[in-house]
């Protein structure tokens, strides 16, 4: 469950001020069936998808299923002041896109994975549980970023900035391989751990019993698996079409037998 950052630091920029701005127009604070919450300038239906808006010129959206709406309400978005639209503009690398997609987390994945010897694939599936890709989602806990780091937490792993996506990917990696190391490389522990906290893990010796904790880790490694799956499929085919391919090289038909089929061939036409 996310709020974008950059709504929650002009709100509280705004109150700061003594409400000295003006409110610009109504928002939308929208719930998601997954549990997300975030907030957008408009929307737009188009057959059974919905685009989410996050600003009023359509530059950044999220589209979803009419039916992943679970609830919504109106609410005043105030018009930003110059000093909280310089924080916002701040606050991330430059020309980094409010969400990312697969190809362009794959990069810092792979790097973080390398560093901290763990599967890029299991990084991009608690990425997308945490954020969705959300470079600015912030939890209703404060927990920030790609991954979803509270700010002390953050700050232990000395990620300096939990808003640049790299920063955030490599503390996370670092905390989720703590995690599997702490609780001997188990990784339905480590992930209620990262989900809840391992105070939680160890109280009940094991995943805790919430919906939302079991539901994040079933959704984990459920997704994990059907990667892995997929790929070693695609791997087992690729090396029986090149076992095929050496075969028919080193067995090629001879000459002799190619003629004598031929032959044999063109007799039989004649007989009719």
């Amino acid at each position: 469950m996310f709020f974008p950052a950059k709504s929650l630091r002009a709100w509280s920029a705004f109150v700061a001020v003594g409400c000295l701005g003006t409110f610009a127009h109504a928002a939308e604070h929208v719930t998601l069936r997954n549990g997300f919450d975030l907030f957008c300038d408009h929307r737009e239906a188009d057959g059974g998808k919905v685009k989410l808006y996050m600003d009023a010129a359509g530059a950044s959206f999220l589209e979803v299923n009419a039916t992943d709406i679970v609830a919504d309400e109106q609410v005043d978005w105030p018009k930003p002041v110059a000093d909280a639209t310089a924080e916002s503009a701040a606050s991330g690398p430059a020309g980094v896109p409010e969400k990312l997609t697969e190809a362009d987390l794959k990069p810092m994945l792979t790097k973080a994975g390398t560093t901290y010897n763990l599967d890029a694939d299991l990084l991009a599936s608690v990425v997308r549980q945490e954020s969705d890709g959300h470079v600015h989602a912030v939890s209703r806990a404060g927990a920030q970023g790609l991954m979803q780091l509270m700010p002390g937490t953050a700050s232990q792993l000395g990620v300096n900035d939990a808003f640049d996506p790299q920063d955030n990917v490599t503390g996370g990696s670092r905390y989720l391989r703590e995690l599997l190391e702490r609780y001997n490389f188990d990784l339905v522990k480590a992930l209620a751990a990262y989900n809840a906290g391992p105070e939680r893990v160890e109280q009940y010796r094991g995943v805790p019993p919430f919906r939302e904790t079991r539901a994040y880790v079933a959704r984990i490694v459920h997704e994990y698996n059907k990667k892995k799956t997929a790929q070693e499929k695609a791997e087992r085919q690729a090396a029986e079409s090149t076992a095929a391919t050496k075969s028919a090289s080193k067995n090629p038909a001879r000459p002799h037998q190619a003629a004598k089929s031929t032959a044999t061939t063109a007799v039989a036409e004649s007989a009719h």
